[in-house]
This record gives C-alpha cells, sequence and structure tokens, in this order.
C-alpha cells in the first residue's frame, strides 16, 4: 500500500485504529520525537474547472509532527487541532518507511477499515437520493 492511500485512511478513518498501530510500535520500538506536534497554516490550492487555472481557496489549519523509530523518519500531517492524531501518523509513517515486521499485517486492516468508509459514504449518498426531487416536464397540448 501506498503512503498516499495509507494515510488518506488513517486520516478519516477510526481513531481506534491509528492509535492501536502506533502503540504497537511503542510498545516493541525507541521513538524520538524530531518535532513535536505543531499547528501551522497551509494554503489550499484548487484548480477551476473552466479554464483548469489553479487558485488559492484558502488557509487550513493543520498540526505536524516528525519521529524517528529505529533510524527511519517519518511525518504525520493532519488537518485540525490534532497534536496525538499528527503524532500517531508520525509513527506509523516511520514504521512503513523503515518496513518493520509489524507492518506486514496493517495492509488488511487498512484495506477493511477503507472499505468500511467507503460503505459509509455510499450509505450518507443514499441517504441524500432519497430526498432528491425529479422535476420533469409535461408536455401540454396547445387548447
Amino acid at each position: 500500500m501506498n503512503r498516499s492511500r495509507r494515510t488518506k485512511i488513517l486520516c478519516r478513518g477510526s481513531k481506534g485504529l491509528r492509535d492501536s498501530l502506533s502503540a504497537e510500535i511503542a510498545r516493541t520500538h525507541r521513538i524520538l520525537e524530531i518535532e513535536a506536534p505543531d499547528r501551522g497554516l497551509v494554503m489550499v490550492k484548487m484548480r477551476e474547472a473552466a479554464r483548469h487555472g489553479l487558485f488559492y481557496l484558502g488557509e487550513l489549519l493543520v498540526t505536524e509532527a516528525r519521529v524517528q523509530v529505529e533510524g527511519a523518519v517519518g511525518i504525520g500531517i493532519i488537518a485540525g487541532d490534532e497534536e496525538e492524531a499528527a503524532f500517531s501518523l508520525a509513527v506509523i509513517d516511520a514504521a512503513c518507511n523503515g518496513e518493520f515486521p509489524e507492518t506486514s499485517a496493517w495492509d488488511e486492516l487498512l484495506i477493511a477499515e477503507e472499505r468500511r468508509l467507503e460503505s459509509e459514504v455510499l450509505a450518507a449518498d443514499r441517504r441524500v437520493l432519497e430526498t432528491k426531487v425529479d422535476f420533469q416536464t409535461m408536455d401540454q397540448e396547445p387548447e
């Protein structure tokens, strides 16, 4: 599983999964905090649909952390004021970058979480579609 997909699942998924994966590494490895979780702002770049030009939508508050685990460096960035989440993401990233043995079983857990997230989105879409109004025009014959 690539880093982008893994991070997306961990950021959107359950806090419990993120914490359990991070705790699994913390139990058996020494974690060195390179950069403590800290808040910052990033510019959000968007592409407009008509001419496909880029523009800045605005700023987003993020929390970022960097750690080192057994020589492997990891970075955790998450939207909002989420210090624990940023630290956990950094630990998980370091473990994956270091290809620790514990990470071999994580793909199955992450794929299951991804499926759960997809089913939640589909359920929400179904609820919205139930309220959708179908406007059809009726051809009326002149009198």
